[in-house]
């Protein structure tokens, strides 16, 4: 044999013993020889002498429409051996995927960021049942209970937004990515929790905004900590439900009222930051103005009707009607709008003596004389007698709930003496 066959031999044996050196998860070289029928690329592997292919969807980690954007003829990839097609030495090829090798190092990544705790950034790709997929290079799961600290109904909101996560579980085997959203918000609450506690005074006035509605109140965002705003501070007029006046979202500029770093607590106003209602009641409900209101309240003695928000005044029962009645009820009811006359102002007590009989005609031949109070100034001799330590009723004196019934009954009695 001529040593020029021997060398012929020699390569050849060198070709296939080099096959062998090509094994399912090895990383190879492989430089794009043809792109067939568009739909996947045939690869000489380097330093083999041997083909391998690489299908469409082995491409890239995103999802590939035209093969031809990806590559082109003469194109170098590094790619990952997936499997052996065919059991033939010679001829036998090997499919080879570029996705898969770009999805082991960003497992790797993930992986090294794990161990290291640190977060990694990803876009929300899909909403699914029990929570959302995201795009970390791999795919990401966020379970529900991991997207916020409250419960979102509506996980819609957070598709296409690109959030931060920490990672919870890492599996590359299994191709299972487990991330929380919730840990970070709880993070960062806690971190400004902490901030605005060792800052925030009482008497301050900040702007929030409204984070939560229930029947007792409303919670407002302070900017990392929840600040609760009583029902009764809401407004100077009475306020039955939060969602009648405050929605979810809205801008606020409330009153620090107390706050409580024991307990994470923090009390505020929204009225007290608003106009006092009394506040130019002269020039508001001068004597003889009147006024449209609505009946709030229903006594024995009359009838509370608010003219303006947060502003009271009292009809005395006497007052209602020129004809007699038993009890403001039998005319009038919560609620109604009716139109009054103002006919005494005493802006420091908060206090408005009110008529409605003075806006209406006086029936024919009728007497109202027992019924009808006299106007009087206020007196500043002696504190007025309460009749009620209800709020709600402080600043009008027992003469004014009873009208002038035991003048009259005294005047008799000295008439009586003489």
């Amino acid at each position: 044999m001529s040593e020029n066959n021997n060398n012929e031999n020699n390569d050849l044996l060198n070709a296939l013993n080099s096959i062998e050196t090509v094994n399912v998860g090895d990383v190879v070289k492989g430089e794009v020889l043809a792109i067939d029928d568009d739909k996947q690329a045939i690869v000489g592997i380097e330093g083999t002498g041997i083909e391998g292919v690489v299908p469409q969807k082995e491409l890239s980690t995103k999802p590939v429409s035209d093969i031809n954007d990806v590559i082109k003829v003469g194109d170098t990839l590094d790619l990952v051996v997936i499997s052996k097609i065919g059991n033939d030495k010679e001829g036998g090829s090997y499919l080879l995927s570029v996705r898969r090798l770009e999805a082991r190092k960003v497992w790797d990544e993930i992986q090294k960021k794990y161990e290291a705790g640190e977060t990694i950034e990803a876009p929300v790709t899909q909403v699914v049942k029990g929570g959302l997929v995201v795009d970390a290079g791999v795919r990401g799961f966020v379970p529900a209970s991991m997207i916020s600290d409250h419960f979102v109904e509506d996980l819609n909101q957070f598709k296409g937004e690109t959030l931060t996560f920490k990672i919870i579980e890492i599996e590359p085997s299994e191709n299972r990515l487990i991330l929380s959203h919730r840990a970070l918000v709880e993070q960062e609450k806690a971190a400004k929790r902490e901030e605005i506690m060792s800052t925030i005074k009482a008497g301050e006035t900040v702007e929030g905004k409204v984070a939560r509605l229930t029947n007792f109140g409303a919670f407002v965002d302070l900017g990392g900590v929840d600040g609760l705003v009583h029902v009764s501070e809401i407004a100077y007029e009475r306020v039955e439900k939060p969602a009648d006046v405050l929605k979810v979202g809205q801008d606020v500029k409330v009153k620090v009222l107390s706050v409580d770093p024991d307990r994470n607590r923090i009390s505020l106003s929204i009225k007290q930051t608003l106009p006092e209602p009394w506040d130019g009641i002269e020039e508001k409900a001068p004597e003889g103005a009147v006024l449209e209101g609505t009946v709030k309240r229903l006594t024995s003695f009359g009838a509370f009707v608010e003219v303006f928000p947060g502003v009271e005044g009292l009809v005395h029962i006497s007052q209602i009607a020129h004809e007699h009645i038993a009890t403001p009820n039998d005319v009038l009811s919560t609620g109604e709008k009716v139109k009054v006359k103002v006919l005494e102002v005493h802006p420091d007590a908060h206090r408005l003596a009110l008529s409605i009989k003075a806006l209406k005609e006086k029936p024919a031949g009728s007497d109202d004389h027992e019924q009808q109070p006299k106007q009087r100034a206020p007196r500043k001799q002696a504190a007025p007698t309460q009749m009620s330590t209800d709020d709600d009723d402080a600043g009008f004196t027992l003469g004014d709930l009873i009208g002038d019934q035991l003048k009259n009954a005294q005047k008799d009695a000295d008439s009586d003496n003489k």
